[in-house]
């Protein structure tokens, strides 16, 4: 292979390539796929308890409340704004305190207590609400609490949220779509227009051509994984880790997209390839969003080995030490993969030399 002229492919491929709705699709995917999970399960699947507070006087539940922690409190001056914002389940609850409530409360008066409930909150969310109130109101009154609650957590103390466990199928897209879809896509199209036999009259030989191709899926494959890393705050602290599990996530996509690109006669045979053996490459990110599945059937698939240690160093700041058996078992997936492109690449050049 001559590097000088696999790189000369490459730089054509990142010139034109912004002229490709493909190229732009894998640019614009893991950002428009990131803020969709952030907004909907970041949201849906972890929200804090909201109260909303109407206070009619000054009361030290307000100031108590707001030291909450893992509750979001919010003060208003109007009942009216406070019951529309329940309603409209932008509040879980709302607590009116009257004027006077709290000397009403170190007398014993019993004085009421307004408290609306939004019909459509998470009955978790109420029952939270429910509980911190009376406890609030107890404080007023400066008595010691009746129990004491011993907080014993059952099953994965280390439970990551479910917007965190969508980064692997966010990373899967970026590196498979940038990586293996748009170098494959690539060297079908330039069988269908015919451009690869004006490209292979030159001194280019058909290693450079794919050496330039799979060049593009990496450099591009790199570039969408950091970005999809940096928008989910998932870099962790050791960034050289993380890259080399992110080059060696491109050069495994990178070989599979050749592999396909030369195999698939026309773009829907691509599309049906990658259709359905995508799959195979993407089941395991099941295994993040369900972890308590069993976790063996995950490591048959090889993206599995690019994507565990992504996962590990960018979310659970593990380091090179926790990961590199498992990128040394996906440089040999890497290594395995290597004939069948030798082969496919010779499949390559006997039909160019057959059409020329």
């Amino acid at each position: 292979m001559n590097a000088t002229k696999a790189w000369h492919i490459m730089r054509k491929e990142l010139r034109m390539g912004p002229r490709s709705p493909l190229f732009l699709y894998a640019l614009v995917l893991p950002v428009v796929m990131t803020f969709i999970i952030v907004g909907v399960f970041g949201s849906l699947f972890a929200p804090s308890p909201r109260l909303g507070i109407v206070d009619e006087g000054n009361s030290a539940v307000v100031r108590a409340a707001q030291e909450l922690d893992g509750i979001e409190v919010t003060t208003m001056a109007s009942i009216d704004t406070l019951k529309t914002m329940v309603e409209a389940n932008d509040l879980d609850a709302g607590l009116v305190l009257s004027d006077g409530f709290d000397s009403a409360v170190r007398d014993g008066t019993r004085p009421p207590l307004v408290f609306y409930i939004g019909g459509e909150s998470l009955a978790s969310n109420r029952i939270i609400l429910q509980v911190t109130a009376l406890d609030l109101v107890r404080q007023v009154t400066g008595e010691p609490a009746p129990v004491a609650v011993d907080v014993v957590t059952i099953g994965d103390a280390e439970a990551v949220p479910i917007a965190t466990r969508m980064v692997p199928l966010l990373m899967m897209y970026a590196v498979a779509i940038a990586g293996a879809f748009v170098p494959a896509a690539s060297i079908v199209q330039e069988k269908e227009k015919g451009t690869i036999n004006s490209v292979l009259v030159t001194p280019a030989t058909v290693t450079d051509f794919l050496a330039g191709k799979a060049g593009l899926g990496i450099v591009l494959a790199m570039a969408t994984g950091i970005i999809t890393l940096l928008l989910n705050n998932a870099f962790g602290n050791h960034p050289f880790t993380l890259m080399l599990a992110l080059l060696v996530a491109a050069v495994m996509m990178a070989e599979i997209g050749l592999i396909l690109g030369i195999f698939a006669k026309d773009s829907n045979t691509l599309f049906a390839l990658m259709k359905s053996g995508g799959i195979l490459l993407f089941y395991p990110v099941v295994f993040y969003i369900w972890p308590s599945l069993p976790q063996w059937i995950a490591k048959i698939a090889p993206t599995y080995w690019f994507l565990q240690p992504i996962f590990e160093v960018g979310v659970k700041d593990a380091s090179f030490g926790d990961v590199w058996g498992q990128l040394v078992i996906a440089l040999v997936w890497i290594i395995v993969l290597i004939p069948a492109v030798r082969a496919m690449s010779k499949r390559l050049e006997q039909r160019v030399a057959i059409n020329a």
